[in-house]
């Protein structure tokens, strides 16, 4: 088996691992089908830090929200998660449509706009903390196309549950709008809130990746609206090719998010049921996160060796975790090794820091860890200047990738490892 250029791609006894949970299948036409996600996003709540303050009630009283959500797999039939996961009240939502976004920004192409029922009702009271999923929807969805989802809020929600890091803009109208055609006037937003997840019904081998990480999962420093983060660039390798089409690719980065603390959102072993564990037909687990640990270390203070060292020990802990957790549940893990961040604006890291990063990354890349391992360090690295990333790939800060650098993650990704 060839591997891409740039990548250190490592399997190990997947065949021992079982067989997933989520295989419960229903036959339409004589054709095995189930539910398999084909968007996500973590779910946060409004945090100082996250750029995204709770909006006052007056902007969420007597609302509509149209959001836009670019599906990874296609499908004949669709269903929606909204959430309520971080609300301290029950979230009443009176109207709900989902329809194929239009070309004009923030329309939708009215002849597929389709009222969304729960449980045949057309309004749903989502209890606190919990995320409530809608009937099957028969709307007829490309791969790689844009869903818009619009909902009414007479009520505001208690507070809103919401991902900050949408790289999409979202739009915001006073008054029932729904099923309108398009939504003159409306304020634009660049999150998105109560939407979780979208899922299609697909033949009974399709299965899902999830994506977990932080915000060079999340995709900060790609394109706003412009689908080019690394795991926007997988999904449509994965469209691309015939044998793979049956694969779908679910985004969990939280910009800011830690693996051992809470930063921006939960910790990652926090957020893992949420996140990895309940997303429909989630097959496989790529777990890339890390870097936001080894930088707050020593941001802004000197830390010990001993803490160091305790810092790398307790992040391989924390990764046997996931990957004890995953395998509970019939996933196979993929591991991604941290990227440079010498010269970092935010982090400012030393030595100390890069001597972590690579502790870390030696532990990644030892057989008997991961299921696979792809080497994004690599992929991005400065060749003549290893601790840096190459200069082509940075978005400017010396953390980030940008387009070009989340182009060369996503292609670096061998397709193999998901047959």
């Amino acid at each position: 088996m060839k591997c891409n250029r740039g990548v250190l791609f490592l399997v190990f006894g997947v065949a021992g691992i079982a067989s997933p949970c989520w295989a419960q299948t229903h036959k339409a036409a004589g054709v095995e089908e189930h539910w398999v996600g084909s968007w996500a996003a973590s779910q946060q709540a409004p945090e100082p830090m996250n750029g995204q303050p709770a909006l006052e009630a007056s902007d969420l009283t007597d609302v509509t929200l149209r959001q836009i959500v670019h599906l990874s797999m296609g499908g004949a039939e669709v269903r929606l998660h909204l959430s309520n996961a971080f609300g301290t009240k029950p979230l009443a939502i009176d109207s709900v449509h989902l329809a194929v976004a239009g070309r004009a920004a923030g329309s939708i192409n009215g002849a597929t706009d389709h009222q969304v029922t729960f449980a045949g009702a057309s309004s749903v009271t989502i209890p606190i903390g919990a995320e409530f999923v809608s009937d099957a929807v028969a709307l007829n969805v490309d791969a790689l196309s844009d869903l818009a989802i619009s909902f009414h809020l007479q009520s505001p929600p208690s507070p809103q549950s919401s991902h900050v890091g949408s790289r999409e803009t979202s739009y915001l109208l006073h008054g029932e709008h729904a099923g309108d055609g398009a939504l003159p006037g409306a304020e634009k937003q660049e999150h998105w809130y109560q939407i979780a997840a979208v899922d299609v019904l697909a033949p009974a081998n399709s299965a899902a990746i999830v994506a977990f990480g932080d915000s060079i999962t999340d995709g900060h420093g790609s394109t706003t609206n412009g689908n080019d983060r690394w795991t926007d660039v997988l999904a449509k390798r994965l469209q691309d090719s015939k044998e793979m089409r049956h694969v779908a690719v679910l985004n969990e980065g939280i910009s800011g998010n830690h693996l051992l603390t809470d930063g921006l959102g939960a910790n990652a072993l926090a957020r893992m049921d949420r996140d990895v564990l309940a997303q429909s037909g989630v097959r496989y687990v790529f777990v890339f996160e890390g870097i936001n640990d080894i930088g707050m270390l020593a941001r802004g203070k000197t830390a010990t060796p001993e803490e160091h060292q305790a810092l790398v020990t307790r992040m391989e802990a924390a990764y046997l975790q996931i990957v004890l957790r995953a395998h509970a549940h019939g996933l196979k893990v993929i591991g991604g090794t941290l990227t440079p961040f010498m010269g970092s604006d935010y982090y400012f890291p030393t030595a100390a820091n890069e001597a972590d990063r690579q502790a870390v990354n030696a532990w990644i890349r030892e057989p008997g860890h991961f299921d696979a391992v792809v080497d994004f360090d690599k992929v991005v690295r400065d060749p003549r200047n290893p601790s840096r990333m190459l200069p082509a790939f940075d978005c400017g800060d010396h953390l980030h990738p940008g387009p070009v650098g989340y182009k060369a993650m996503g292609d670096a990704v061998p397709l193999e490892l998901f047959r």
